[in-house]
């Protein structure tokens, strides 16, 4: 299944790199880390690399590379607000549980 982005997530990714000047558009990834085991990794990025996975979606790339990728099958970006705060949530269907403090999860 592709990796997609909300609609807001779109907007707001594509403000940042017009205002940024560059890029191609983000890097999606997994790392190992925290308490559940593994944390998501968002970057902008400025070349698609020769073994990135490329979709397209509202206008957007995004870049998973191929290790992440049995991670983030089906993930959807999203960019929320809940009261003061704001940012990148992701809407991932392989996710099994999270820990206490949202910072890594499981598959």
């Amino acid at each position: 299944m592709p990796v997609t982005v909300t609609e807001a997530a779109a907007k707001h990714v594509s403000k940042y790199l017009a205002r940024r000047g560059k890029g191609v558009g983000v890097r999606l990834g997994v790392k190992t880390t925290g308490c559940s085991g593994l944390a998501y990794k968002l970057e902008y990025a400025d070349e698609v690399a020769p073994e990135d996975l490329v979709f397209e979606d509202h206008g957007i790339k995004i870049l998973v590379d191929p290790k992440s990728m049995p991670y983030l099958d089906g993930t959807q970006l999203d960019f929320v607000r809940e009261g003061l705060n704001e940012g990148f949530k992701f809407n991932n269907p392989n996710e099994r549980d999270r820990c206490g403090c949202g910072e890594s999860f499981r598959v």
